[in-house]
């Protein structure tokens, strides 16, 4: 889910801290690859369970804010390289700074970016997370900046941070009850305990489970339909999904502002260029092969 994290509209794309130490690092700790309209974009820490540490979280951000300007493509796929999608923070950097020196580095939110990386930016376009393995910790809050989730039948999820004393400060306390619902959401929390694929399936936690090995292929797969869909529309009830979620007063508030985004010459224009298509026969009886 592209995070929404507030009743304000602050967390714009571009945040204070943009290109920090990963402009300078020689060491590239996330690779691209454009299949189309989709950015596969992998965490490429694979030694480290593809834990984050700043300079992987500073290079995460600006690849999406990057994604996020980017014409050229319309969704990406996150995921990690070999066979993990995120184990959460690094904690062996983490062990190694003073807790004063640690306290200034986090930027409240509005201006900079959570631990994680890109948690706290405010996506247009949507993100398909591609989870193979652990998805845990911060790596579950990463999971959780998703909009959809599909993840491998041995993939393994939870907060294992509670063990350690480390805090949730990257959405995943503010995300994750929207997703499951409270009740659920703090077992998770407060226990953190592992979840394993049945049970993500069954909570909401995931959109879809797949084979060993079939993540990717599957996220892709998913990500080009909705690639090859009219972008506007899409766009514009995918916002009105969130502000309904997290930003509405109101029931009214949420119908008015899903108008105010809906009801607009581009959309329109593409509603009738569809509905012309249905004439021609495009799409009849729920067919969706040309697309």
């Amino acid at each position: 889910m592209a995070g929404i994290l507030s009743r304000c509209t602050r967390f714009a794309v571009v945040l204070p801290r943009v290109f920090g130490a990963s402009a300078r690092s020689a060491t590239s700790y996330v690779n691209t690859e454009q299949k189309g309209k989709v950015l596969v974009v992998s965490i490429a820490r694979p030694e480290k369970r593809n834990a984050i540490n700043s300079e992987t979280a500073d290079q995460l951000s600006e690849t999406f804010r990057h994604f996020e300007i980017d014409d050229s493509v319309n969704v990406a796929v996150l995921t990690g390289k070999g066979g993990n999608f995120c184990a959460g923070s690094d904690l062996q950097e983490l062990a190694q700074k003073d807790a004063e020196t640690y306290m200034k580095s986090f930027y409240p939110p509005g201006e900079g970016d959570g631990p994680m990386g890109p948690t706290r930016l405010k996506l247009t376009k949507p993100v398909i997370g591609a989870i193979q393995g652990y998805a845990v910790g911060g790596g579950l809050e990463l999971a959780l900046l998703c909009d959809l989730r599909v993840c491998e039948e041995d993939s393994v999820f939870g907060f294992f941070n509670r063990r350690f004393g480390v805090p949730l400060v990257d959405g995943g306390a503010v995300r994750l009850p929207y997703l499951i619902g409270l009740s659920r959401a703090l077992d998770l929390i407060m226990t953190g305990r592992a979840v394993k694929a049945q049970e993500a399936i069954e909570i909401g936690l995931v959109n879809r489970v797949v084979p060993k090995g079939k993540a990717i292929e599957e996220a892709i797969k998913i990500a080009e339909k909705i690639s090859r869909f009219p972008q506007e529309s899409l766009k514009a009830d995918r916002k009105t999904a969130f502000y309904s979620t997290f930003n509405a007063d109101s029931f009214y508030d949420a119908l008015t502002y899903e108008y105010r985004k809906g009801v607009k010459i581009p959309i329109v224009r593409d509603a009738i260029a569809g509905a012309q298509q249905f004439q021609q026969g495009m799409g009849k009886k729920g067919s969706f092969d040309e697309w």
